[in-house]
């Protein structure tokens, strides 16, 4: 069964979750895993792509769009579907839905930060998981 996992800024943070999402993709990537970021809508999909290369000075995050890289040899994927199918690892939603295929992954994080909509977003995924049965875990994250 997939593990849930929330992380909300905390009222202290300056940065949105498309920093957050960064910072999680460099924690998780220091595991060896593989990351699929679920980010569906193109011009939010080329800021990240844009913010991997340059959140932080001292990190090298290989990195790249589906369709645009090599998924063979890239191990951060940007999809706004979820392909390719093959991913299964760990799966960053950047979307305000549910996405249809979460549950072929180990893991899934759910980024979310002070907009109002995100947040009323983020808590309905919040009970839908909930009501499903996943497990799921909430963590308070400063920037």
């Amino acid at each position: 069964m997939t593990r849930i996992d929330f992380y909300s800024l905390d009222g202290n943070s300056d940065g949105d979750r498309f920093l957050l999402a960064c910072r999680l993709v460099e924690r998780i990537r220091a595991t060896g895993a593989r990351v699929l970021i679920h980010c569906p809508d193109p011009e939010q999909a080329r800021h990240l792509d844009r913010l991997l290369w340059t959140f932080r000075e001292d990190s090298f995050l290989p990195h790249g769009q589906v369709g645009q890289t090599d998924p063979e040899l890239t191990p951060i994927l940007i999809s706004g579907d979820g392909v390719p199918d093959s991913e299964d690892q760990v799966l960053i939603n950047l979307s305000s839905e549910v996405p249809e295929f979460f549950s072929r992954f180990e893991r899934l994080c759910e980024p979310i930060d002070h907009d109002p909509g995100a947040r009323l977003a983020g808590r309905e995924r919040f009970r839908y998981y909930r009501d499903r049965g996943y497990p799921l875990e909430h963590h308070q994250i400063r920037l």
